[in-house]
C-alpha cells in the first residue's frame, strides 16, 4: 500500500525474491511504471471518509499488507489519518488478511533526551507523531493479526538527501543534538528480513547505529556533495534522542550494510 519512494523500489526488490506483489499508487499515470516492473497495479486512494479504487481486489488472496502511507498533515488538504487508517483496517479484516507491516517513525518518542529504545513509552509532541502512535496501535491491538511495527528513522537514499534543503541556511538550531537517519537500502533489508524470517508481533526501530551531530554530520555531507554547508548556532547544549534499534541488532543480530 503506497508504491513511494520507498514502496516502489521495495516491491521490486521483494519480486526479485520470488514475491508475488500488489502495489497501489494514487497516480494513473504511475500504473504503467508499475505494471513495467511486474507490479500488478491498482490506482487507490485513501481519504478520512472513504476509499476510492478496487480495495477488495488489491486484497485479495494478500497474505500480508505492508502498509507504506505517511501522514499527510501539510498544505491546505491535511486529512484525518488515523480515520484513514481505521478504514483501511476494516478493509483488511473483510479481506481476511493475516500479517501486516505498518511503517511508522521515529517521531512517536517525542522529545525524550538521550538513548531510546523499543521499551521506551513513546512521548509524541507533534501532531503526526499522535496520529501515528495511534494508527499503529489500530493494527497492533488487533488479536487476529500479526502485526510488526517499524519505526523509521529520517530517510535517506541516492536521490534523497535533508542536506540539500539546509545547504546555505544560517542560525539553524540544535547543531549538537544526534540524527537519526536510515538509508534506502537498509529499510528494504529490514522489511525482507521481516518477512523472510517471520518477525511478526514486534515493534522495531529502523535507524542506522550512528549518530554523530546535525553540525558535524551536515557539514561534511555537504563538503562531499560540494555544496554550501548549513550554519548553526553556538550552544552548549548536547541534549537530543538517540534512537537505538536494539531490536535489530541485539536480539535479531540484524547487519546495517549501507552507511549513513
Amino acid at each position: 500500500m503506497g508504491c513511494g519512494w520507498l514502496g516502489l523500489p521495495l516491491a521490486i526488490a521483494l519480486i526479485n525474491e520470488g514475491y508475488n506483489i500488489n502495489g497501489t499508487t494514487t497516480a494513473g499515470e504511475k500504473l504503467p511504471l508499475l505494471k513495467k516492473e511486474k507490479i500488478n497495479p491498482f490506482l487507490i486512494s485513501l481519504s478520512e471518509n472513504k476509499i476510492t479504487g478496487a480495495i477488495d481486489d488489491f486484497l485479495k488472496d494478500t497474505d500480508t499488507l505492508i502498509v507504506n502511507v505517511p501522514p499527510k498533515l501539510r498544505g491546505p488538504h491535511k486529512e484525518n489519518y488515523v480515520q484513514k487508517m481505521r478504514l483501511l483496517h476494516s478493509e483488511v479484516l473483510k479481506a481476511n488478511v493475516h500479517n501486516i507491516i505498518f511503517a511508522s517513525s521515529t517521531a512517536v518518542y517525542g522529545d525524550i533526551d538521550g538513548e531510546v529504545s523499543e521499551k521506551t513509552s513513546p512521548t509524541p509532541t507533534t501532531t503526526s507523531g499522535k496520529q501515528l502512535l495511534e494508527a499503529e496501535h489500530i493494527f497492533k491491538d488487533d488479536a487476529s493479526l500479526k502485526t510488526t511495527i517499524i519505526r523509521f528513522g529520517g530517510l535517506i537514499g541516492a536521490n534523497r538527501h535533508p542536506v540539500h534543503m539546509l545547504s546555505k541556511r544560517n542560525g539553524l538550531a540544535n547543531g549538537n543534538a544526534p540524527v537519526n537517519l536510515i538509508h534506502l537500502n537498509d529499510c528494504i533489508a529490514i522489511i525482507s528480513s521481516v518477512l523472510k524470517n517471520a518477525w511478526w508481533n514486534e515493534t522495531i526501530n529502523g535507524v542506522y547505529p550512528h549518530h554523530p551531530s546535525k553540525q558535524n554530520y551536515y557539514t561534511a555531507k555537504a563538503i562531499a556533495y560540494n555544496i554550501p554547508p548549513p550554519n548553526y548556532e553556538e550552544s552548549n547544549l548536547t541534549t537530543g534522542k538517540i534512537v537505538l534499534a536494539n531490536n535489530l541488532i541485539e536480539d535479531k543480530k540484524f547487519k546495517f550494510t549501507t552507511m549513513i
